[in-house]
């Protein structure tokens, strides 16, 4: 007789700026870190919770940071029909004790993100490089994951900064808006040389 009790799992859902994305929080830690998986090919190889999600037909994208999951679904599905089965299948996942993340993915990723920057911080523009990631981790970050998402610097060129928003904020339509009118009059103003703020499409 298994007589081994595990704290049952509390799971309830936050609505984000984004009305094809939904928050899942829970009361523990999922996984330390960001892991966003836009595609399944990532998923497959990486987080067996995501490719389990996106094996769902209406879940188009999970994004996993700490403790909460936020799917983003297929337009064409509505939330009042998928939203519990959604909840019910993560909570049976968690409290089941299945893998959300492999060994070596922060790893990985890291190795990916070091080879995208590598030129990134050299020269004279790596100096406004470096400040304009501080400041977009420093003031942008912490409200954009409140709202189930995260935003990554990826590049400096000659006045125009490159960003690449995930979990709830991909595709977000409101996320152009914070983009422009916060983050841009944001960097502006701290960053005299920035001249506009881009999203790329990953």
């Amino acid at each position: 007789m298994d007589t081994i009790t595990k704290s049952p799992v509390m799971l309830y859902t936050e609505q984000t700026p984004n009305p094809e994305a939904l928050k899942y929080v829970t009361n523990r830690l999922i996984f330390r870190g960001i892991a966003d998986f836009k595609d399944k090919t990532l998923a497959e190889e990486w987080s067996p919770l995501a490719n389990s999600l996106m094996e769902l037909s209406y879940v188009k994208s999970v994004y996993i940071n700490n403790n909460y999951i936020t799917v983003m679904k297929e337009m064409n599905y509505e939330w009042s029909d998928i939203m519990l089965k959604l909840k019910e299948f993560i909570k049976d996942y968690l409290e089941k004790g299945g893998e959300v993340i492999k060994e070596g993915f922060i790893e990985f990723m890291e190795k990916q993100t070091a080879e995208q920057n590598a030129g990134q911080f050299a020269g004279e523009d790596g100096d406004i490089a470096r400040k304009i990631k501080e400041l977009i981790d420093t003031y942008v970050k912490p409200a954009v994951e409140m709202d189930g998402g995260n935003i990554e610097f990826k590049a400096y060129d000659k006045g125009v900064v490159f960003v690449t928003m995930q979990g709830s904020c991909s595709g977000c339509p409101s996320s152009t808006v914070t983009l422009k009118s916060g983050i841009e009059g944001m960097l502006k103003r701290m960053v005299p040389e920035v001249t506009e703020v881009v999203q790329e499409m990953e």
